[in-house]
């Protein structure tokens, strides 16, 4: 596991039709702030400002075909050749890193292919180097972009 600091990270809310929302730099948008988005903002926020990750290779919660039905990514991180580089998959606070988020992951890679995968529910943070894919490593940090 991780330990990654979210402490200085300061998130753009606003209050909306009784719902708070979140500023998303990425989708570039205000979207309803659920406990997963709050999860998600604080990955790509700390991926911008404390692992100086292009936010121009960022996308965030694209459609994508997983097997025969229509899926959402969380994060991919790009490349400078926009090839994907790391697959993020964000839970709520309150759901549990297991196999079965793995295996979510797992589903959405198979389509991705992601040299690194990340998974999170913001207490808890996984990361794996997936280059070699017999022998798939677990990391103690996040890796740097130095693409």
């Amino acid at each position: 596991m991780i330990n990654v600091d979210f402490s200085n990270i300061r998130l753009k809310l606003k209050q909306e039709n009784d719902k708070t929302t979140v500023f998303d730099p990425i989708r570039k948008k205000w979207v309803v702030l659920t406990p997963e988005e709050h999860v998600r903002q604080y990955v790509i926020q700390y991926m911008i400002i404390s692992m100086n990750y292009p936010a121009s290779l960022l996308a965030v919660e694209k459609t994508i075909q997983v097997g025969t039905l229509n899926k959402r990514f969380d994060i991919v991180v790009y490349d400078r050749e926009h090839r994907p580089w790391m697959l993020v998959e964000c839970k709520a606070p309150e759901v549990p890193v297991t196999e079965n988020t793995l295996h979510q992951l797992l589903n959405y890679q198979q389509r991705i292919q992601g040299i690194y995968w990340l998974l999170t529910n913001g207490h808890q943070i996984f990361c794996a180097d997936a280059r070699d894919t017999e022998n798939i490593r677990w990391m103690d940090s996040l890796p740097q972009y130095d693409l």
